[in-house]
């Protein structure tokens, strides 16, 4: 989670609790009219300063009728009618869905990065008994391949020689690391940890992991 996220949560809980707080003590309390009306709009603009700032923005270039525009209408109508908690309570719903909905982007879009850092950028093929490093797309099935410490497996395969410990945590999510020996399958985007190990290709390029 970013910092900035850190602030919003904040920012939210502290708007919830006393939004709250002054729900209820206005319904337990007689409270002047103008105080509830300051009161309230306290908590609306500390909740929605964001928004309101992005919908004057947006007016300013001409693009009026976004849900930042839409939020502040309805919200502020609200106000006009008297019903500040509905205000209050709609735009705090409002941000909520919105911290949630930018929450799960930054996940896909960490996840998508993620994915992006395993894909194999060369393979050590044997060939004449040379080790040559060439791109996996070059590389045909049956023939033979090898992963050193620290390198990540270009294609799916079986281990014609060797053992080691693979870190899959990216494609499986599973940190402890795997062992792994001569006559396994392997897929492609594991990291190797501790040995070199040699891997008859199974899978081309395109079709591997």
């Amino acid at each position: 989670m970013t910092k900035k996220q850190k602030k919003e949560i904040i920012r939210l809980i502290v708007s919830l609790v006393s939004f709250i707080i002054l729900f209820s003590i206005i319904h337990l309390t007689k409270i002047n009219q103008y105080i509830t009306l300051v009161l309230y709009a306290v908590i609306y603009l500390y909740i929605s300063y964001d928004v309101l700032l992005r919908a004057l923005r947006n007016i300013w270039h001409r693009e009026i009728f976004d849900e930042n525009f839409l939020m502040v209408i309805a919200t502020i109508g609200a106000f006009i009618v008297n019903s500040y908690e509905e205000a209050v309570a709609v735009m705090l719903f409002y941000q909520i869905g919105e911290f949630f909905q930018a929450y799960a982007v930054g996940k896909s879009r960490k996840s998508i990065v993620e994915l992006m850092d395993i894909r194999p950028d060369y393979a050590n093929v044997i060939r004449n008994d040379e080790v040559l490093s060439v791109s996996p797309e070059e590389v045909k099935l049956e023939e033979i391949i090898v992963v050193y410490p620290g390198e990540k497996v270009p294609l799916d395969g079986i281990i014609v020689k060797g053992n080691t410990t693979l870190d899959t945590r990216a494609l499986t999510g599973e940190s402890i690391p795997l062992e792994v020996t001569s006559g396994m399958e392997i897929i492609s985007g594991a990291i190797n940890l501790t040995k070199a190990i040699e891997i008859k290709v199974t899978k081309e390029f395109y079709d591997s992991t």
